[in-house]
């Protein structure tokens, strides 16, 4: 069973060890806005009252951006369980879209979101030459030896 809880002033150090050690740094960045991950809102799963999964977003004129979704244990139903949360709460928020930016040599997780009612809404040509100017961390070649070039926003409509 896996419980989702809001993110806490407590978590925070939890959350910048996690993200720096799972991402290379604190930052993140979509579409050239850089956010420090670990001041973000965001959600908690956690089976047997460990940590097994995060979700930070970050919300602006009606739109809820899911900044990082990550999950230490997959194929059983923790990513899945945050991001419905995650649209419910961007529902009561008054959003009227839920969306996210990947690279294009992440296939897996654009599969997971269009088997969530994701779609592509997005290609940003190149965008990653921006983002290595904001985050130097990001790798040049990502998932089966693909080049990390373009940014793809994928968006569930509310």
């Amino acid at each position: 069973m896996v419980e989702i809880r809001a993110l806490t002033e407590a978590d925070r150090p939890w959350v910048t060890e996690q993200v720096t050690q799972r991402w290379g740094s604190p930052v993140m960045v979509t579409r050239g806005q850089v956010f420090d991950a670990p001041m973000l809102p965001g959600l908690i799963a956690c089976a047997d009252t460990s940590p097994c999964g995060l979700l930070l977003y970050h919300i602006e004129d009606g739109a809820c951006e899911i900044v990082l979704l990550d999950s230490w244990r997959t194929g059983q139903g923790i990513g899945t369980a945050l991001l419905h949360a995650a649209r419910d709460l961007a529902r009561q928020r008054g959003c009227t879209r839920l969306f996210l930016v990947t690279t294009n040599d992440n296939q897996p997780a654009q599969a997971f979101y269009q088997k969530r009612d994701f779609h592509q809404a997005a290609v940003y040509p190149n965008a990653m030459e921006m983002a290595r100017i904001l985050k130097p961390e990001i790798p040049e070649i990502g998932l089966n030896g693909i080049p990390i070039t373009d940014e793809i926003e994928l968006e569930m409509g509310l």
